[in-house]
């Protein structure tokens, strides 16, 4: 299947992809990670990672996504 096929097979939006590729990527190093940094490091504000990992949390993948905390970014606590 081409990466464009699979792409508009996904339920998950590209930032939603974008992020559930980043957490997959670094669970295996790292368990708990804040909005802020993850924006940081993709390129998008905390609020739009926290609004895009809720659909991440609630999806079927690999990884388990819960919310943790909320001092100065929310957290999340993700296990591969």
């Amino acid at each position: 299947m081409s990466a464009t096929a699979q792409a508009t097979d996904s339920p998950l939006s590209e930032k939603q992809r974008r992020i559930l590729d980043y957490l997959e990527a670094n669970a295996g190093e790292q368990t708990y990670f804040k909005s802020r940094l993850i924006g940081e490091e993709l390129g998008l504000s905390a609020k739009e990672v926290g609004t895009n990992m809720t659909a991440i949390a609630n999806g079927d993948h690999a990884l388990d996504v819960e919310k943790w905390g909320y001092s100065s970014s929310t957290t999340w606590m993700v296990e591969a």
